[in-house]
């Protein structure tokens, strides 16, 4: 194996383990967008798209060349050739291995280059996904706590305002017998004053007639001395 094909075939190995560690299932996609948020990968982000399209380029063209000798290696004249001479038979068939295994491992190297990044893109977006919507169910939490909340202080004040009615209409009927109460007060005050009017009424008559009568006996007690002293005067 060429220089070259060996550096493709350790490539394909890192990206095999590196696929799989990045699919180990206990290993959340919020651990791994905490590892992608290192001071390392924004330093490396500036090189990472160009180093990236570099690689499908350079993994392109070896898959092409690997195509082209398996096309070299698999046609009619290196098999008329093979079938003349024993030994470029086994010579062609070891081209044709070889460029067949360069073949596959520059695809795979290839598909999971493509994978690789695929992957890392949908660990991220799962984490964001995950922050959003943990957020977003914080804030659903303090809504439904909020609403709880409101909900408690409506049922509190429906009772406040219901006990302050009952008490209004206790207050109300208290008063309403309150006011009977007096009403019926005033009404046997007025009562016993109009009797006691008419009692002084009945005494001012009273004495006015006695009074009448006193000035009556006044004066027919002035008339008997009157009388008296005149026959007194005759008999002298």
């Amino acid at each position: 194996m060429t220089l070259q094909w060996t550096a493709v075939a350790l490539f394909l190995y890192a990206e095999i383990a590196v696929n799989i560690i990045l699919c180990i299932p206990f290993l959340s996609a919020q651990r791994w967008h905490s590892v992608f948020s290192w001071r390392i990968w924004s330093w490396l982000s500036p090189y990472w798209n160009k180093c990236f399209f570099t690689m499908i380029m350079v993994l392109i063209v070896l898959f092409l060349d690997a195509v082209r000798e398996v096309q070299k290696y698999s046609g009619p004249e290196p098999m008329q050739d093979a079938k003349v001479n024993p030994n470029v038979y086994d010579h062609v068939h070891m081209k044709l291995f070889r460029a067949q295994r360069n073949l596959y491992i520059s695809g795979f190297s290839l598909f999971l280059w493509l994978i690789m990044r695929r992957i890392v893109t949908l660990l991220n977006q799962v984490a964001l996904t995950l922050e959003n919507s943990a957020g977003l169910q914080a804030q659903m939490d303090s809504a439904v706590k909020a609403a709880k909340q409101h909900q408690e202080a409506n049922l509190t004040l429906k009772q406040a305002l219901l006990e302050g009615e009952k008490s209004m209409s206790a207050t109300k009927q208290q008063q309403k017998l309150e006011v009977e109460k007096l009403a019926g007060e005033l009404k046997a005050t007025e009562e016993s004053v109009r009797k006691s009017n008419a009692e002084v009424e009945a005494m001012r008559r009273q004495a006015r007639g006695l009074a009448q009568e006193y000035d009556r006996l006044l004066r027919e007690h002035h008339q008997l001395q009157n009388l008296q002293c005149a026959e007194d005067k005759k008999d002298q």
